[in-house]
């Protein structure tokens, strides 16, 4: 499954010549598809030009340097994790927990399916942690982990263990999705394990 989608994002990759529109925002999304093809280190600007159908010299008019196109592409890549995860949430129903559990499924399905992106996202490019905007990014991702399990602790609760908990969840579920996307489970989970692993998860964390 996850190959397949690679290779949809391969097919879908824009290789015409580039005549109108946002060229900044058609650049970052021909790198991306090259960071999901060959990882963030694979490629050259001069590449991603000639991908997106343009001169090589059109990339600098928007960007600095390669970094500054790689570091767009990671801020992206955040941002539709955040807006996914938001989503997840509030269209979550039935069991208190089903919030929880909905954010953990939505985290590692984004992993699968932008792997390279996903790394990118957590240290593949040096500067990112001494890069404020992207560590807001990242903290607003995480905003929405302890806003839903404020909403299942007790009234009360101190923010100190709403952050414990929230950070134990996100610790599991990260590491989930790097095996996941790195091929290095034993066994490989139905979508129906997989939602169970996840509820049991939550139900461990937030409930004992």
């Amino acid at each position: 499954m996850r190959q397949k989608k690679l290779e949809q994002a391969s097919e879908n990759a824009p290789r015409t010549q580039y005549h109108h529109g946002d060229l900044r925002a058609h650049l970052v999304e021909t790198v991306r598809i090259l960071v999901e093809e060959k990882g963030a280190d694979g490629f050259s600007i001069s590449e991603a030009a000639r991908r997106a159908g343009v001169s090589s010299a059109a990339p600098y008019k928007h960007f600095g340097d390669r970094a500054e196109i790689v570091r767009e592409v990671a801020m992206a890549g955040i941002g539709r994790m955040r807006d996914q995860m938001d989503d997840a949430a509030k269209d979550a129903s039935g069991d208190p927990l089903a919030p929880i559990t909905a954010l953990g499924l939505c985290y590692v399905d984004f992993a699968r399916t932008e792997p390279g992106v996903f790394r990118l996202m957590f240290g593949l490019t040096k500067t990112h942690s001494d890069d404020a905007e992207l560590q807001a990014q990242g903290e607003a991702c995480f905003d929405i982990v302890k806003r839903e399990v404020a909403q299942i602790m007790p009234d009360g609760t101190p923010l100190a263990e709403i952050d414990r908990r929230s950070l134990m969840l996100h610790m599991f579920v990260h590491g989930h999705a790097f095996l996941e996307i790195d091929g290095k489970h034993d066994v490989d989970l139905t979508a129906e394990q997989e939602t169970m692993l996840m509820a049991d998860i939550a139900r461990r964390v937030l409930r004992d």
